[in-house]
């Protein structure tokens, strides 16, 4: 009997749980019991947009910054006449038997911390992206999705929407032949943060909370309410925040369901001079070796330039045999076939579908019905971030097994897959 590896296991055991219509350990009532934790930017976002619906009881909000908890509760009282529970500790909501599933949009240090606890309790999640800190941590929620049966959906909206759905479709039949190379890129103008002092954190916030199990550090005014991502204790900097949106598509469209098997990289801060420690310019390349066949799949990010490529600030690109396909998922595709010959300009009538992605989500809780983000899938484009930054971290050319989620004869660089946790009630085990 041939032996599976750990990671070929959990992949089995997923995509087989995936497979099993009845989700939920009993049938649900007709309005899904929920909690948001961590009603900031995104988190907003998704109370706006879920607050349309009328299928389900907000219980509980959830976060360490008071006043944001507070105006989350607000908000939806505002916006439903609901009056969900208001706590700060998020073991409140996992002990709350009644509670059904979970809206997570943390800090991304707290994404798989909280979705594994979240699973553990039973709990369905949608967690926002990227769904790990660190290229471990997925195969963890893997794990924890698959063991406890529930339904695990991953952030990136891009997957519920019609024309990036269709444009990937298109890609299947052919449209440009074999597809051989993709690329994403994030090009964009974002903001110096300066240099700041160590402080205390505001009265609102509970810092011991929000660190979670971080090795301690000192408060900086950056991290918290919005710039953590672009340190490396608690984000993936902008390849975890915004790349990993169009990397997942243009891995999609490629057609790639696996880990590379080689990854280069090159990050450096060129331009801005504060206290981010992530790169604010990161060229990253990785190739995927396929029943004897290679692929690429390239990734550009500049973080200081104003100016759009291939028309699209964020974007994606499929070249084929037989043509090419450039676009975006906020602006819509141009297919080309041969001498550039504009096969069809397909027009967004808007971005990402986040009203579809509940949905969706929803409707795999009731019906057992496919997740279009599975954290399995996600895990795949999440790891693709993780492994880009690891390339740049160490200026080297990577070989990756993509079973063992190891590099290959590099111990050292594979220390990198994982993280430093402190003592910790939320600290990831295995």
């Amino acid at each position: 009997m041939k032996m599976l590896s750990r990671r070929q296991f959990v992949h089995h055991s997923a995509l087989a749980s995936l497979a099993t219509p009845a989700l939920l350990k009993s049938a649900p009532p007709d309005k899904i019991n929920l909690a948001f934790i961590g009603p900031g930017g995104m988190g907003t976002n998704h109370i706006k947009t879920m607050c349309k619906r009328s299928d389900f009881i907000v219980s509980y909000v959830c976060d360490a910054d008071s006043k944001r908890a507070e105006a989350a509760a607000k908000l939806i009282h505002d916006l439903t006449g609901q009056t969900p529970k208001v706590v700060s500790d998020m073991r409140r909501v996992f002990d709350d038997k009644a509670v059904q599933a979970v809206l997570m949009a943390t800090p991304d240090h707290w994404h798989a911390p909280g979705a594994i606890l979240a699973a553990n309790s039973g709990k369905h999640v949608y967690v926002e992206k990227p769904c790990s800190h660190n290229l471990h941590e997925g195969l963890l929620m893997i794990e924890a999705a698959a063991k406890n049966k529930v339904v695990m959906q991953v952030g990136t909206q891009s997957r519920s929407t019609a024309h990036i759905i269709g444009i990937v479709e298109k890609l299947r039949r052919g449209i440009i032949g074999d597809v051989l190379v993709a690329k994403a890129w994030n090009s964009q103008l974002r903001k110096n943060h300066g240099h700041q002092p160590d402080s205390a954190p505001p009265a609102e916030l509970d810092y011991e909370l929000w660190l979670g199990p971080v090795p301690k550090v000192p408060f900086k005014s950056t991290y918290h309410p919005a710039h953590w991502r672009w340190f490396h204790h608690f984000g993936a900097g902008d390849f975890g925040n915004d790349g990993v949106h169009d990397i997942d598509i243009a891995r999609w469209g490629l057609g790639v369901e696996q880990h590379p098997n080689r990854i280069i990289g090159q990050g450096s801060k060129l331009f801005f001079d504060d206290d981010q420690e992530w790169p604010d310019t990161l060229y990253c390349g990785f190739e995927y070796d396929i029943a004897g066949k290679t692929k690429q799949l390239i990734y550009e990010q500049r973080d200081w330039s104003p100016y759009v490529q291939e028309g699209h600030e964020n974007g994606c690109a499929w070249y084929g045999t037989e043509g090419m396909i450039i676009g975006g998922k906020a602006r819509g595709w141009q297919i080309f076939g041969r001498q550039n010959k504009l096969l069809e300009d397909i027009k967004a009538s808007s971005g990402p579908d986040l009203a579809a992605h509940h949905a969706n989500f929803f409707d795999a809780i009731r019906t057992g019905a496919k997740l279009n983000a599975d954290i399995s899938i996600n895990h795949l484009s999440t790891a693709l971030c993780h492994l880009g930054n690891i390339a740049a971290r160490t200026r080297r050319a990577l070989v990756f097994d993509p079973l063992k989620e190891q590099f290959i004869n590099d111990a050292d660089t594979s220390k990198l897959l994982r993280r430093e946790y402190r003592e910790h009630w939320s600290t990831p085990m295995a």
